[in-house]
């Protein structure tokens, strides 16, 4: 169940975010901020939600998984799709947040 939480941070944090970058870079209305509060607002709560004890691995974890839906955000909503650099960088990445939540923790 962790994992669809840290999928909907990720989407909440990266919508929440986009609110800001909509009305600072692309000129949207000042309205945007709003609902993008709010999904910032859902993003933290969420995130609270995932199974593991430490904030810090919980947050190291997410990461990894921030940066794969930021591509997939990228790709879905501003139509770019990511190139090879982005993929590798985003599997290096993966890789680094599995050994942090897979590793036998004594």
């Amino acid at each position: 169940m962790s994992f669809v939480f840290y999928i909907l941070a990720a989407f909440a944090e990266i919508a929440g975010c986009f609110s800001f970058w909509a009305w600072v870079k692309l000129e949207k209305s000042p309205l945007w901020l709003f609902p993008g509060a709010i999904s910032l607002l859902f993003f933290a709560w969420i995130l609270t939600k995932v199974d593991i004890d430490m904030a810090g691995r919980a947050y190291a974890v997410y990461g990894g998984i921030y940066i794969i839906c930021s591509l997939i955000w990228l790709w879905v909503i501003e139509d770019t799709r990511p190139d090879k650099w982005d993929i590798i960088g985003a599997i290096i990445c993966l890789i680094g947040a599995s050994i942090i939540l897979f590793t036998p923790r004594t």
